[in-house]
């Protein structure tokens, strides 16, 4: 028997759907570490020096820089990594959503494990031989592709076993993704601490024990898939008579879905939500420190008079609030998709883009007005907005084109992450340069590059205003076939009742896996909160 085959893992009777949940967890809590990276960047500069870093000379190329074992890499090349997570993403889940319908969520989880464990593998011999391209092509490249398939994997498959709860079913897993880095982050830091000696700063060594910790819990999550027979409806549930002409009860092919025009709109909201969202994380550590400078510690000093251990000590305060933002990113997550359920997605994204237009503008000046508390509640504000709307897409999809196809149109439609990795921290980036380099002081050089964050979701408002149903004519016919993908006979018999009275096994095992990913996630919660209280002592 083939364990990973999708017939294989059709559920038995008297299986407890809220197993579903903790296995997508299991593996998005994983490979969420992607946004937890940046805390291997300053150690991985002083790789070669260990103590301070040794810089390339000014006359190296970009091409000895892959290769060279004398010199230290820099930020900016170390940062290449976040491009190439979030392109892989997009491009693998685009690549391979159609398979993963075919294949169902087990086997992709397990490619998914493979790849971004391997990957992590093959950074870690990146690092102990000092090949950057190897560190690219491991977790970039190889992990990227891990990344886009784990991250679909689940979407399709909670949506079936939650047609009641659609918003929340979806954000309880892409939770796990946001609050993936809030787990790594610390647990990467203490690995590096535990494994630093006078000849090595600890980053392969860590590497290689993450991949293994996460080999266990991905392939724990992977095995733990099940999916509901064919026409499989929760007990004494109903379909709601459609009273919204945006929610659909029909399905629609891939290849038909994105060729109408209700999929690029909504690949431009989750492009412009995404590029604005990005563009202010990747800022909000060094716009809080020099906005407020001396202030954040106690003192009425200007930034670029503030000593060494003035600016270390801002820094880390800085750091609290990252930590912060992304708790309230996994929040929103979790709390805007199950609102979605309540209020329907076309609502949801209006308040999107409404509040955060007026969030987005407001951050000027609150920095003007040097309250702290109301700055970082606008950026927590903001994040939450941001986890949110990718939480509820997924949904936004199932209720315009059903759900039989939903996983892969929404590889399909991670696209638009990919596009925004690249767009948000480019414009941000070069618009602060841009005005610093015309002397606007730096804590004055972020004030446009906000206003024209919020003008993308303006676009973004009226894109969502623009979204129609879709017509009838592009929904495949007979959708009700007794046949599943496999063209094998689905299991109909197991109806609802089946499903009323698992056994006291099925929740031990349920309680029991909780644990197994809430404990992790309530570690990383308090750590994120100690944290934090530096910013406002």
């Amino acid at each position: 028997m083939n364990l990973l085959d999708k017939k294989n893992t059709i559920a038995n009777p008297q299986f407890n759907r809220w197993l579903v949940p903790p296995a997508a967890l299991c593996i998005h809590l994983c490979i969420g570490m992607a946004y937890g990276f940046s805390v291997f960047w300053l150690p991985l500069t002083k790789a070669i020096g260990i103590s301070q870093a040794l810089p390339f000379p000014a006359e190296i190329t970009f091409f000895e820089k892959l290769f060279t074992t004398q010199y230290d890499w820099d930020k900016p090349l170390l940062g290449w990594m976040y491009t190439l997570f979030f392109v892989f993403l997009g491009c693998s889940a685009a690549i391979f959503g159609r398979w993963l319908e075919e294949a169902g969520p087990r086997k992709a989880g397990f490619v998914s494990t493979l790849c971004w464990c391997g990957g992590l593998m093959i950074s870690s011999l990146g690092v102990y031989t000092h090949q950057l391209w190897l560190l690219w092509l491991g977790a970039g490249v190889i992990g990227g592709i891990g990344l886009g398939l784990g991250y679909i994997s689940p979407v399709s498959t909670l949506i079936k076993w939650f047609p009641d709860k659609r918003g929340m079913a979806t954000g309880m897993a892409i939770m796990g993704f946001g609050g993936g880095a809030m787990i790594g982050s610390p647990l990467a830091d203490m690995l590096m601490k535990y494994f630093a000696t006078p000849t090595s700063v600890g980053v392969w060594e860590t590497f290689l024990s993450l991949a293994l910790l996460y080999f266990i819990f991905m392939t724990i999550g992977t095995f733990a898939y099940r999916v509901p027979p064919e026409n499989w409806k929760p007990l004494h549930w109903k379909p709601p008579e459609i009273k919204n002409s945006m929610i659909t009860q029909n399905h629609m092919q891939v290849d038909d879905a994105w060729k109408t025009p209700q999929f690029w709109l909504l690949w431009l909201m989750l492009c412009l939500n995404v590029s604005a969202g990005i563009g202010i994380i990747g800022m909000s550590s060094p716009m809080l420190q020099e906005i407020f400078a001396g202030r954040l510690i106690g003192i009425d000093v200007e930034f670029g008079q503030l000593n060494q251990d003035q600016l270390g000590k801002i820094a880390a305060i800085a750091a609290g609030f990252t930590g912060l933002l992304s708790l309230f990113n996994i929040g929103g997550r979790f709390f805007w998709a199950s609102l979605s359920d309540l209020l329907g997605r076309k609502t949801t994204y209006y308040l999107f883009f409404i509040l955060g237009f007026t969030f987005y503008a407001l951050v000027p000046l609150a920095g003007k007005t040097g309250n702290i508390l109301l700055f970082s509640s606008l950026f927590c504000f903001i994040l939450t907005m941001y986890g949110g709307c990718f939480a509820t897409i997924p949904a936004y999809l199932a209720d315009m084109f059903g759900t039989k196809m939903v996983g892969a149109i929404h590889g399909r439609l991670l696209t638009a992450w990919s596009v925004a990795g690249i767009l948000g921290p480019v414009l941000v980036n070069y618009i602060n340069a841009a005005q610093i380099h015309s002397g606007i002081p730096k804590n004055q050089a972020y004030n446009s590059t906000m206003f024209i964050l919020a003008i993308l979701l303006l676009g973004g408002l009226i894109c969502n205003f623009l979204l129609k149903p879709i017509d009838p004519k592009h929904f495949v016919k007979g959708n009700h076939s007794k046949q599943n993908s496999t063209g094998e006979p689905t299991t109909l018999e197991l109806t609802s009742a089946d499903y009323l009275k698992p056994k006291v096994t099925s929740w031990v095992l349920l309680i029991s896996f909780w644990l197994l990913v809430g404990i992790p996630i309530m570690w990383g919660t308090w750590k994120t909160v100690l944290q934090s209280f530096a910013l406002f002592n």
